[in-house]
């Protein structure tokens, strides 16, 4: 006897597919990461990084004009530092008048409407390329923390909707929010990178920003002491859980696609905005695959934030965001 439930009659036409389709993408579900660099009328390419780009302020108008237009409504800032304003307490990062305050009020000023989130943390300002003070061959934790307060302080006065601490220091979310709070900026919101582990992913993002840890005898050469590690599963719930108790607004997985069962238990776990940051080797292995004609790209890179959203995330931090955009439009 052949069954009564067929379950390929809801697949027989694209217009049933679409009728019944459980995960919808649109551009409200994007946050697009911008690098930022000093000059005037640059647009360099990051070359582990095809059609991504560094943009100087003036070119940087241009850019959120464009997001606005496609209707991505979110950025996330990150800036490129000149070397020699780098030293190990990240002192450049405090300036009233440093790269990533002018490109807050960049943004602002030529598209008052658009959600600014900024990253907070030490490594684009470090002489060392670490997200955190080094002392004794170490990362020291509670110093590291007061930096990224001034920081966040910082980022709020310039004009940032939410500061996003991507370190991973022990304490930072509460010390940012008693932080916020006690200079007023009450409705200046946190994103925590609550589960963000020690990938190998990250590479051509520190090129992109010229951030990688030193190669230096008796400095740490990689970001493990600090960053989870890659094996760990019940760990990311109990990083995600103290973040929330100290006051994250949302918190964030990074990197992606190997990730998303952390994802799903952050969702069954948590009622909170989860987000999810498909990183810049993900991006470049689908980038070199698509080049080598292995891949279709479109394709894939659909199906990729689809995962990514159909795993639980509320937010997609993607360098895929423009092209995704334009496709489903």
């Amino acid at each position: 006897m052949f069954p009564i439930r067929r379950n390929r009659r809801l697949r027989n036409n694209e217009a049933i597919r679409s009728l019944v389709r459980e995960t919808i993408i649109t551009p409200n579900d994007f946050l697009v990461p911008l690098f930022i660099v000093e000059g005037r009328g640059v647009k360099e390419e990051i070359g582990s990084m095809p059609n991504y780009y560094r943009f100087s302020l003036d070119l940087l108008k241009d850019e959120v004009k464009t997001l606005w237009n496609l209707g991505l409504k979110s950025v996330l800032l990150f800036v490129k530092v000149d070397d020699k304003l780098k030293d190990n307490k990240g002192t450049e990062a405090l300036n009233p008048n440093g790269l990533m305050q002018r490109a807050i009020k960049t943004v602002k000023d030529v598209c008052p409407e658009m959600l600014v989130m900024t990253d907070v943390a030490l490594d684009p300002f470090s002489s060392y390329g670490h997200d955190g003070i080094v002392e004794g061959g170490k990362i020291i934790n509670d110093a590291t923390v007061e930096v990224l307060a001034e920081m966040s302080i910082s980022h709020a006065e310039a004009g940032a909707n939410f500061v996003a601490p991507s370190d991973m220091m022990d304490g930072r979310i509460l010390a940012i929010r008693e932080a916020l709070d006690q200079s007023n900026y009450i409705e200046t919101g946190i994103m925590s990178y609550s589960a963000k582990y020690a990938s190998a992913f990250y590479g051509p993002f520190r090129d992109a920003l010229d951030s990688a840890p030193v190669d230096m005898v008796d400095i740490p050469k990689d970001k493990k002491t600090y960053q989870m590690d890659f094996a760990n599963r019940d760990e990311a719930i109990r990083e995600t859980e103290m973040d929330i108790n100290e006051g994250a607004d949302i918190v964030m997985v990074k990197p992606g696609l190997c990730y998303l069962d952390i994802v799903r238990d952050l969702r069954n776990n948590f009622e909170i905005p989860i987000a999810v940051y498909q990183v810049s080797g993900e991006y470049a292995m689908l980038k070199a695959a698509a080049e080598k004609g292995w891949l279709n790209h479109d394709s894939v890179m659909l199906e990729q934030v689809t995962s990514i959203k159909r795993a639980g995330a509320d937010i997609i931090a993607s360098y895929f965001a423009k092209d995704v955009v334009k496709l489903i439009s």
